[in-house]
């Protein structure tokens, strides 16, 4: 009996059959590398990306508690009745006129202007949250809602600073965002915006965060911002920043732009900061934030060199104001700020925000490298006033003082002269306050590291200047490849330069 075996077959018996070793080695010899047990394959990566997610359930959810905002400024344009202009009377109805007519005089009427925004419903009873600059100026706001109701807004209260508005609607039962929280956001994460970009009702955008904690402008230093690259246009300010649950993690306030749109980098804030400011107006119709007293700037590598210092974290303090809180706890200029209440300052960006979130009166542990070493202060904070306006410097005195210093006399080249009462004044410096006026500069390194003739330096190091010879004194002992501290007044702001001395 003859037993066949159909190919097919054949073939699949094989590629179900595992692979084994078709020759025995002989006894006592090594394996070959062929006949080697099989290596054990890596379990593969776990998947850290699951797919693109499905916005419409919570466009749907979230969608009715989102408005549309109109603030309208001025009078109403002219109706069909009013007196035209001269120049607005078409030339072939001129012809008509007789020789010489003129239209009397009468007072312009301003033309009704109105700027499209966008907020979100945070009560049932009609609070709505949007940005201050939506409605700043307006002397009427109206919001629209979904379903087309239209209602005239009272404006409870609203924050420059920090660009938050409290509107509030006569209305019930409304619908209403759910508030999420913007303190565990991280870069990488979906959200979504809804909002009103140039005019498009409910326009929907999505994208990922792609920092947060940024610094957006000098005006928001208060302002942690969380950095975006979902599409925000005009229109779309003070609309909702949601997370994947349908959250409200931010208000969307800002664009980066060289052209007025669209660019891939938007701004919003968070939602955390702004609910703090929404129950401070509620209750006050003001927003107050804790002042330390300092200003501050960042910490460059040079800067660091300087001060003997490994890395650059930290925030460097130029300048400590009079009588405030940082001023009364002992803090100094050159001190590096580099944890404020338990919160660790990485860059001086991170300080102001830190601050003005706790009210004015709270005790703060401040903790400060000073000459390399930690050291630790507590202060009572004071409240935020409007900053002052900043003296203005327009360089050297042309007012007669003490002849300069000779050229070349210390390391860094900087020619110098004593400050007279005039310059002082208007230099805005005060009585007791001692430093020489940089008249002129011969040194290479001087000048790259910024400074400028009109300059008024105070300090070497933690050390006061009060005359040239003081300051060729304190400079004398500099050396090729050391690095030198100047606080230096420029316009009325103080910071450091880290000059690094190089062989001319």
């Amino acid at each position: 009996m003859t037993l066949r075996v159909h190919k097919p077959l054949l073939f699949l018996l094989f590629l179900t059959t595992p692979l084994v070793a078709c020759a025995r080695a002989p006894e006592g010899a090594a394996p070959s590398p062929a006949l080697a047990a099989p290596t054990v394959a890596q379990s593969p990566a776990p998947q850290l990306v699951t797919g693109l997610p499905d916005f419409t359930a919570l466009v749907e959810q979230v969608g009715p508690g989102v408005v549309n905002i109109e603030a309208r400024t001025g009078a109403r344009q002219a109706s069909r009745t009013q007196v035209p202009e001269q120049d607005e009377i078409p030339e072939i109805f001129r012809r008509m006129l007789p020789p010489g007519f003129q239209i009397p005089d009468h007072a312009p009427q301003q033309r009704r202007g109105i700027s499209m925004g966008s907020g979100f419903i945070i009560s049932a009873d009609g609070y709505v949250l949007t940005n201050h600059h939506v409605i700043d100026g307006a002397d009427e706001v109206v919001v629209r809602l979904p379903d087309r109701r239209e209602f005239t807004a009272k404006v409870v209260g609203s924050d420059q600073q920090y660009d938050v508005a409290l509107l509030k609607i006569e209305a019930r039962d409304l619908p209403t965002v759910r508030l999420g929280n913007s303190a565990g956001l991280k870069p990488g994460q979906w959200v979504v915006a809804i909002g009103s970009p140039l005019g498009l009702d409910h326009s929907v955008t999505a994208g990922i965060i792609s920092a947060v904690g940024r610094s957006a402008s000098p005006e928001q230093r208060y302002v942690p911002f969380i950095q975006t690259d979902v599409a925000i246009n005009r229109g779309n300010s003070g609309g909702p920043l949601l997370n994947t649950r349908g959250e409200v993690v931010g208000i969307n306030s800002q664009i980066f732009s060289m052209s007025g749109g669209y660019m891939g980098i938007s701004f919003a804030i968070p939602v955390d900061l702004a609910m703090g400011a929404v129950e401070q107006i509620k209750k006050t119709g003001r927003v107050s934030r804790g002042q330390l007293g300092v200003q501050v700037q960042p910490l460059t590598a040079s800067d660091a060199r300087g001060l003997k210092l490994s890395d650059t974290r930290g925030a460097l303090v130029a300048e400590v104001l009079e009588d405030s809180p940082a001023a009364k706890a002992g803090l100094e200029p050159m001190d590096v700020i580099t944890s404020f209440n338990g919160v660790a300052i990485n860059q001086s960006s991170d300080l102001p925000p830190v601050v003005g979130a706790l009210p004015p009166g709270t005790r703060a542990k401040v903790t400060v490298l000073r000459d390399g070493k930690p050291r630790e202060f507590t202060v009572t904070l004071s409240e935020l006033q409007e900053d002052p306006a900043l003296a203005a410097s327009s360089g050297p005195s042309t007012a007669p003082g003490a002849p300069p210093a000779a050229a070349g006399s210390n390391p860094l080249g900087i020619v110098s002269q004593e400050i007279d009462a005039n310059t002082r004044r208007r230099l805005g410096l005060k009585a007791d306050e001692k430093g020489v006026l940089v008249a002129r500069i011969n040194g290479a390194a001087t000048r790259e590291a910024g400074l400028q003739p009109g300059d008024v330096i105070l300090q070497v190091g933690r050390q006061a200047v009060d005359s040239p010879a003081a300051l060729n004194r304190q400079l004398a002992g500099a050396r090729s490849g050391d690095t030198v501290m100047l606080l230096v007044r420029r316009g009325g702001a103080t910071r450091f330069f880290a000059v690094t001395l190089q062989d001319e």
